[in-house]
């Protein structure tokens, strides 16, 4: 992938789901709580408060969309671990509970491939505030790159 890998970019979103196909429900995680299951869910529910479809608290500052959305989506360094998420797409707390793993997945790769679309309408990040499709297609790859990462994918 290129630096900056995007959802834009076909072959990348391809490249994400054969790693989503790798994951198993008994994957173990290198950080953080969630189960690769319950992450599923997580992905899911983030697609879709980026679709504006879920709602998620917002918590962010001028800091935050100004100063953190710049280096989370253009600076070639990870993203830290162990991050909190908002309480709406936690899914020890509001966020979706997980149902049947294959179903679960198959759910991601399909809410993914239609934020991919040209035509798909976006909500606010609830740390990042506003952004332009751009900053949402890096969003939305660096945030599924993360997640697979955290389960050593």
């Amino acid at each position: 992938m290129p630096l900056r890998a995007s959802l834009e970019q076909p072959a990348a979103i391809d490249a994400l789901i054969a790693r989503l196909d790798r994951l198993g429900p008994e994957q173990q995680r290198q950080w953080g709580a969630m189960t690769a299951h319950q992450m599923l869910c997580h992905l899911s529910d983030s697609f879709l408060v980026g679709l504006g479809e879920r709602y998620a608290s917002a918590v962010d500052t001028w800091w935050s969309r100004n100063v953190i959305r710049w280096i989370a989506l253009r600076s070639p360094a990870p993203w830290p671990k162990d991050i909190p998420t908002r309480p709406e797409i936690d899914q020890q707390r509001g966020g979706t509970r997980p149902d049947l793993f294959a179903r679960d997945r198959a759910r991601v790769v399909e809410l993914m491939r239609r934020f991919a679309q040209p035509d798909a309408r976006f909500g606010r990040h609830p740390i990042f505030g506003p952004m332009r499709r751009d900053d949402w297609m890096a969003w939305g790859y660096r945030h599924v790159d993360h997640h697979l990462r955290q389960f050593g994918l």
